[in-house]
């Protein structure tokens, strides 16, 4: 037999008797609210983690965009201090130790932002200088000696393979 409630009265059967063993039907209404209560929590939370997952990823985004160009300032700070210091080794032979104090900052940041490789070539790069500036000077005939040591080409290959794996 079927149940049918109606308001303000007790669960019936179809044919007007009572039912006393408390089995319960429910309206039809009442499943089309909760159907519909269900349905506007299930897109909220979908349109929630959809949007959370959009923030997320652009966020990601944004801290390695802002990572790589910390990076790629870091290097060319530390290219120009070299590039600086290099060509003042040729022609003197006492370094200005507080000026080399810069380039091992830099080689510092490098140990906490870089691979292991960029910073030995950067190591390899003060190593040289130092030695640049215990060797005798250089004239501008010894240019071409000067030429085929480029002590930043290692480094810069280093620096262009992070930062495309980047």
């Amino acid at each position: 037999m079927k149940f049918y409630y109606r308001p303000g009265l007790s669960w019936r059967y179809s044919d007007g008797t009572p039912d006393n063993d408390e089995t319960l039907s429910m309206d039809p209404a009442y499943i089309s609210v909760v159907a519909a209560l269900a349905g506007s929590t299930i897109g909220g939370l979908t349109s929630l983690t959809a949007s959370w997952l959009s923030h997320h990823a652009q966020f990601r985004a944004q801290q390695r965009a802002s990572d790589l160009n910390r990076r790629e300032e870091l290097y060319k700070d530390f290219v120009e201090e070299a590039s600086k210091w290099y060509a003042d080794a040729f022609t003197h032979n006492t370094p200005e130790v507080a000026n080399l104090v810069n380039l091992y900052a830099l080689v510092s940041r490098m140990r906490i932002e870089s691979s292991s490789r960029t910073v030995e070539t950067a190591e390899r790069v003060v190593s040289m200088i130092i030695d640049t500036y215990l060797a005798p000077n250089k004239t501008f005939r010894d240019l071409a000696e000067i030429k085929a040591m480029d002590p930043l080409r290692e480094f810069g290959k280093a620096c262009r393979a992070e930062l495309r794996g980047a």
